[in-house]
């Protein structure tokens, strides 16, 4: 079959509807089947994809051709800081009523609606975050070939050196920062760390750091409490099933009463959708941002293919899952790996573009991994700031291959 537009023979993969390679023709065609649903209409889903589409194009050129910095301020910064401030007050005079009620002719009826607040003020209390139950810290005496490495590239980067280093089984990284007093957390998946090659491990750590610096709206204390409260606050309205009323005046007013807790829902649902909405359209940027971030330090090649690693994670999943039940881990892995990217590495391209139409989304923190390959092919190339060699890198599998064991055998156990 040939392109209608441009008369190119139009490609598929992964079972997807075909498009044109070329001209892109039918690459934004909504398959719902392909994703997980949004707002639970499929009308509502695929309207809001067209929406998506043209608001992550439109994003993608006017970075690809102007300059990527950091912004400190925007118009979704203000909006959420301000969204923030407001739940902040609203939280405190929940708390404050609740505390005048329990108190008021004490004891006394106002007790009941009293407690009843401050229950809803700590239930939408904010939170300061804390190091995961699942995450396993490195401390510098135990890893400092890994450590050095995140020095260098924090050095490198222009970012902060975390306060904690530490590995899960996640096929994947993160940072944050948590408690009071805000220390800076960087995770590493053991999986994705173990497939990938030393430029590859230098560029992860790059991005990862880069979110210390690139002005991401989501790691802000406060707007943090812009993204989340409204969530609870949703879940806390929303309406039960309640069969505790009898008769007819009690099926009425339950019907009332649901009624008028359906509406508030609906209402702080979508809130809380649109200050989600904004807040991700500001992250997708710093996304890219700490993409070239991350070409910087590793260079530009071993950013992008950081990226394709990334299109390809259910098939290394798949061989890292079976040498891991074989018994295998660290080494093993990457050699796996290696083998799994080989085989795809002609199908990349195509993987690339369907990433478009797979996790292009109002609601998604990342832009689709394609255009993020993309973006760094098409701005300035970077040459390596840091360089990690095979020996070094080596040093740091010997270093964490402890953690590694464990999480092979929690993957053995798990699939």
């Amino acid at each position: 079959m040939n392109c209608p537009q441009c008369s190119v023979a139009v490609t598929a993969a992964r079972d997807a509807a075909p498009w044109c390679p070329s001209c892109e023709w039918n690459l934004g065609h909504f398959e719902p089947g392909r994703r997980r649903p949004e707002l639970g209409w499929v009308w509502a889903d695929r309207a809001t994809h067209r929406v998506a589409w043209r608001l992550t194009a439109g994003q993608f050129t006017r970075l690809a051709d102007g300059p990527l910095r950091r912004r400190s301020w925007s118009a979704a910064r203000v909006i959420t800081m301000a969204v923030a401030v407001f739940l902040l007050l609203f939280v405190v005079a929940v708390a404050g009523l609740g505390v005048w009620l329990t108190g008021y002719h004490f004891p006394g009826i106002t007790i009941l609606p009293g407690v009843a607040l401050l229950g809803v003020a700590v239930a939408l209390r904010p939170r300061l975050g804390r190091v995961r139950d699942d995450l396993h810290l490195l401390d510098r005496d135990e890893a400092p070939e890994l450590w050095a490495l995140v020095d260098r590239v924090a050095v490198a980067s222009g970012a902060p050196v975390p306060h904690l280093v530490g590995l899960d089984s996640s096929f994947g990284a993160y940072t944050t920062t948590v408690g009071l007093r805000r220390r800076r957390v960087l995770c590493l998946g053991a999986p994705l760390w173990s497939v990938l090659d030393p430029q590859e491990r230098v560029a992860l750590v790059g991005h990862e750091l880069g979110h210390f610096v690139n002005g991401d709206l989501r790691r802000g204390p406060l707007t943090q409490v812009a993204l989340s409260t409204l969530g609870r606050l949703a879940v806390l309205t929303r309406p039960a099933d309640d069969s505790r009323w009898t008769g007819i005046i009690g099926m009425i007013a339950a019907a009332m009463q649901w009624l008028v807790q359906w509406l508030l829902y609906r209402l702080v649902l979508g809130l809380h959708l649109l200050v989600v909405w904004i807040g991700q359209r500001d992250a997708q940027r710093a996304e890219y941002l700490a993409d070239e971030i991350a070409a910087r330090a590793a260079g530009s090649a071993a950013a992008v293919r950081l990226l394709d690693a990334l299109l390809l994670q259910d098939a290394i999943d798949t061989v890292i899952c079976r040498e891991a039940r074989a018994k295998r881990a660290g080494a093993a892995w990457r050699e796996a790996a290696d083998v799994a990217r080989a085989n795809l590495a002609t199908g990349v391209p195509a993987f690339r573009q369907l990433s478009r139409r797979d996790e292009v989304s109002l609601f998604a923190s990342h832009p689709p991994t394609g255009l993020r390959a993309r973006m760094l092919e098409r701005r300035p190339r970077h040459a390596a700031a840091v360089t990690l060699t095979e020996q070094q890198a080596e040093r740091i599998d010997n270093e964490i291959a402890g953690p590694v064991e464990r999480v092979r055998r929690d993957l053995a156990t798990a699939y």
